[in-house]
């Protein structure tokens, strides 16, 4: 006998709620029969999360961040939704869906509700949701094209690197020697080899290192 998976949709746009349980319908989950429940803003949210909380009704839960506000219970977004569902039902995977991405907004997404999932709405078509659903279901986490570049372009502002210096970190990456790096980049060897210096003082925290430790720096803090 298949397994309930239930899941919250909300979303102020009743065509856009039906699409995705129409899109999630059409796919085959093996052992498992999918329940959905809607919610068009902030005021069904809350009451649906409010009414089981702690009893643990919704296993998956699709949040749009842009919804009309519950004023009176001060809850005005999906981002003011996710932190109150993280809360009443702590094993529900949270999955974020937004217009928006710019970095500010993404890292508090991360940092107030520590989603399973964040759809940038224009980075996605009918494939990508249903891969997204069933990596985020698999255990991982999924962020969507734009959501990544957001947060990469934030690594970023935070190191004080530019797009010179993006450029040399991703010649090294694709294993071009720094000799041959003015071919691709418009510095002369001098302020390649100095600007190297400076991101290894700054991502290495002085202790010097050669290219390859550089690029694993970079590359477990998601600059490329």
């Amino acid at each position: 006998m298949p397994e309930n998976l239930n899941i919250l949709i909300v979303d102020d746009h009743p065509m856009t709620v039906n699409g995705y349980i129409n899109v999630l319908s059409e796919e085959k989950f093996e052992g498992y029969e999918l329940n959905f429940t809607k919610a068009l803003d902030c005021e069904q949210a809350y009451s649906l999360i409010t009414a089981n909380a702690g009893a643990s009704p919704f296993d998956i839960a699709y949040l749009d961040i842009s919804l009309p506000p519950f004023a009176e219970k001060n809850i005005f977004s999906g981002l003011d939704l996710g932190i109150l569902l993280r809360k009443a039902i702590p094993d529900c995977i949270i999955i974020i869906l937004t217009m928006h991405s710019e970095a500010s907004l993404i890292d508090r997404i991360i940092k107030e509700i520590n989603p399973q999932g964040i759809l940038c709405k224009s980075d996605i078509d009918i494939d990508e949701f249903i891969n997204a659903f069933k990596i985020i279901f698999s255990g991982d986490t999924y962020l969507s094209h734009k959501i990544v570049k957001s947060l990469k372009e934030k690594v970023f502002d935070n190191y004080k690197l530019d797009n010179y210096d993006k450029q040399i970190l991703m010649r090294l990456s694709e294993g071009i020697k720094t000799v041959n790096i003015p071919n691709y980049v418009p510095l002369t060897l001098s302020a390649i080899e100095k600007r190297k210096a400076q991101m290894k003082n700054l991502l290495l925290q002085g202790r010097g290192g050669d290219d390859d430790e550089l690029i694993e720096a970079i590359r477990k803090i998601g600059i490329l």
